[in-house]
């Protein structure tokens, strides 16, 4: 079975998504993935394809014009007091670029609500052909494994799964085996990534490297094959945010070196 690979958006946030779906092309990545729901971080850019029509037109001229497929959407947060519908526009908007999923993440310590409103999300998406998928994110209130497992189970939704991030999977310190409790079924697509071996003691120091200083695949100390080798044969998002060499490189240089050090990493060590 031949890999697939997505440029995920976090790769090069400094580009629109027009741009940025150029810029895969010219890289030789199979789908991208947006973030048109922006977190709201100091100086983020921000994408609202729903709202920007002019932004939206030229996403649609550029994925015709290069003939890639967008993989997913991010991010759908779960927040205390959040109402699910006002992502639907969003959600419109995926379904109308031909996306197939949507990353969606919980800051909610109310386990009730979080499953209350992903299992709203998911109802929301089906009718659009869109699945939902929880990722647990290090420092966020679904931290772990377990937790998103038992949010997805609880919601028992068709269109509902689960997203392995092999950074989170590796700082919550997951264990292999783990990943067998999971329907096969519920895996869409992953994130991908390697990053230092040691994990940082804090919450600053963990999203520094999320966001600031992943590294190419083989490059950490992550065992990024032994993840992928639990899991079906998906998608892969590479996520790969490294302030230094982008700047040094510019985007479409790393995100060349991105796909390649990883494609070249996956044919040395992945099972297919």
């Amino acid at each position: 079975m031949t890999r697939q690979f997505s440029l995920a958006h976090l790769t090069m946030l400094g580009c629109a998504p027009p741009e940025m779906t150029y810029i895969a092309a010219q890289a030789g990545y199979d789908f991208v993935s947006f973030r048109p729901i922006g977190l709201g971080t100091l100086n983020e850019p921000q994408y609202p394809l729903a709202e920007d029509k002019v932004m939206l037109r030229e996403t649609k001229a550029a994925l015709a014009e290069t003939g890639l497929k967008l993989l997913d959407i991010e991010m759908v947060r779960i927040y205390d007091g959040v109402d699910p519908k006002i992502y639907l526009p969003a959600l419109e908007v995926a379904a109308e670029l031909g996306a197939r999923h949507v990353l969606t993440t919980g800051l909610s310590n109310d386990r009730h609500f979080v499953i209350d409103c992903f299992s709203e999300l998911c109802d929301l998406a089906k009718p659009l052909g869109l699945t939902i998928d929880l990722e647990f994110i290090t420092w966020y209130n679904v931290s772990t494994f377990k937790e998103a497992l038992d949010i997805v189970r609880a919601a028992n939704r068709e269109n509902a799964g689960i997203i392995i991030d092999t950074l989170h999977f590796n700082r919550s310190r997951v264990r292999l085996e783990e990943l067998d409790e999971v329907p096969p079924e519920w895996f869409h697509f992953a994130h991908v990534c390697d990053a230092p071996k040691e994990i940082p003691a804090t919450k600053e120091g963990l999203i520094h490297t999320a966001r600031e200083e992943r590294l190419y695949l083989g490059e950490g100390g992550i065992e990024v094959a032994a993840i992928l080798n639990r899991m079906p044969v998906i998608p892969y998002s590479l996520e790969i945010p490294h302030a230094k060499r982008t700047q040094e490189l510019g985007y479409e240089e790393f995100a060349r070196r991105c796909l390649q050090t990883a494609k070249d990493y996956l044919n040395t060590y992945a099972r297919v």
